[in-house]
């Protein structure tokens, strides 16, 4: 649904309210007119968005990217302040099953901004992550500590640490994975 249909029906929600309190129907007029705060909350806070959120909080990542799917244009359905977590959520629905697909989806959420310090230190890791797995160490160590700054709670200091301790390893050369290959002289 586009977003400004909901003002138009919060103005239909308020006018019915007003008509019904001047024909002496005065408490269900006031009922009309706090319903029709509804409408206005869902323009700045998508139900879409609200219900995938809900499910990821139960760890349920299919019923969130199903939710997330009603939202076919983000741009004509959500509030500029929802573009960002519109492609977080996307980013963390597709992380256990697609890891290749997360750090566009992580770069454009930051991009367009997380109110959050939380979830803005979630794709921080979530990019250091990527970039530790493609072999960009310097960045990743930048990324690393960035997502350190923004937590302020504590909630991913266990990630952040296993994360850390996986820089400090040794990289593997291409030719070194073959065990065969290491015993064998150039020719």
């Amino acid at each position: 649904m586009n977003k400004y249909i909901k003002f138009v029906v919060a103005a239909i929600i308020i006018a019915a309210g007003v008509y019904l309190m001047t024909n002496r129907n005065i408490g269900w007029g006031i009922v009309l007119v706090v319903l029709s705060a509804v409408p206005i909350f869902l323009f700045f806070k998508n139900e879409y968005i609200l219900l995938a959120f809900w499910q990821l909080r139960k760890q349920n990542m299919q019923k969130a990217a199903n939710y997330l799917t009603g939202i076919t244009n983000y741009q004509s359905q959500l509030h500029k302040s929802q573009y960002g977590y519109f492609h977080y959520l996307q980013g963390l629905t597709l992380a256990q099953d697609h890891p290749t697909k997360v750090e566009p989806l992580m770069k454009k959420a930051l991009e367009y901004g997380l109110n959050m310090k939380h979830d803005r230190a979630m794709a921080t890791l979530n990019l250091a992550a990527g970039a530790i797995s493609k072999g960009r160490r310097q960045e990743g160590q930048k990324l690393l500590e960035e997502a350190k700054r923004l937590d302020t709670a504590g909630m991913m200091t266990d990630q952040i640490k296993m994360m850390k301790d996986q820089l400090k390893m040794p990289t593997m050369q291409k030719h070194i994975h073959n065990p065969h290959m290491r015993q064998r002289g150039k020719f």
